[in-house]
């Protein structure tokens, strides 16, 4: 998989890409340790093939905005914004979710059913938010991802996501970190599984009320997916203990994202 370094600020918003060459930073603030690093990298419907072009449609005129800003030619971005307001006005997956919230304010929870079911049947993949939040015995792992433009290229089948994940050991127990593993499928149903020894080359101890924060990337052949999967903790001041899978829950990588994909 390719690999691309990150760069973080202190909170867990405001995550941005800054080059090829991968490095780490390491910084301690209060309980929390922040590390980040560069990594790389069901069954789909027939209904959602249209679903399909129509992101990759939707992720090249991001592109293209993008390009067209940083060349200066501000009359073509301009057009080109106007472009996608257009789409995100007809996009029916859009349209959907935006019709769920309204019926959910107002308390129509019959209608807002009926929308879901619609989206379901065109896009399932877009009812995953970009975030998720899990805790197994004291252990919570939240996760947020964000799809990266500049690093994406939808005219090759290249879509870039970024991700961050916050580990805080809510328990009384001193645990530490030793495996991962990551499921990734992508909008065609393909999965992909990844076993590794701790995360980013580290196999970090969280005390009690201590945190460890880490950012990166995966590369995807579709402009929607998903990623799920688990950290084997164990309990270090527990001889004997056996060790526990703290669950990843799933989480999206959509190039339309949701509410909530703006920043990690």
């Amino acid at each position: 998989m390719q690999s691309l370094s990150l760069s973080s600020s202190k909170s867990f918003t405001g995550l941005r890409l800054v080059g090829q060459d991968a490095r780490r930073l390491k910084r301690k603030s209060n309980s929390t340790v922040v590390v980040v690093v560069a990594c790389g990298s069901k069954d789909t419907p027939p209904s959602s093939t249209s679903f399909l072009s129509r992101t990759q449609t939707y992720a090249l005129l991001k592109q293209q905005m993008e390009v067209a800003a940083k060349s200066e030619d501000y009359k073509e971005a301009a057009r080109i914004r106007d472009s996608l307001k257009l789409f995100e006005e007809e996009e029916p997956v859009l349209r959907l979710r935006r019709l769920i919230k309204e019926a959910i304010a107002d308390q129509r929870f019959q209608d807002a059913a009926s929308y879901r079911d619609e989206l379901k049947k065109i896009a399932p993949h877009s009812l995953l938010k970009c975030s998720s939040d899990a805790t197994t015995q004291g252990v919570r792992i939240q996760v947020r991802s964000v799809y990266i433009e500049g690093r994406s290229q939808p005219s090759k089948g290249l879509y870039f996501f970024a991700y961050r994940i916050r580990i805080t050991n809510n328990s009384e127990d001193t645990v530490q970190l030793l495996r991962r593993h990551w499921i990734i499928t992508d909008a065609n149903g393909k999965t992909e599984n990844v076993w590794g020894i701790g995360v980013v080359g580290e196999q970090p101890v969280l005390l009690p009320r201590t945190s460890f924060e880490y950012s990166s990337a995966c590369p995807l052949g579709t402009p929607n997916g998903r990623m799920e999967g688990e950290f084997e903790m164990i309990h270090v001041d527990k001889v004997g203990s056996r060790s526990f899978n703290a669950i990843i829950a799933p989480f999206s990588l959509a190039v339309l994202g949701d509410d909530d994909c703006n920043t990690i």
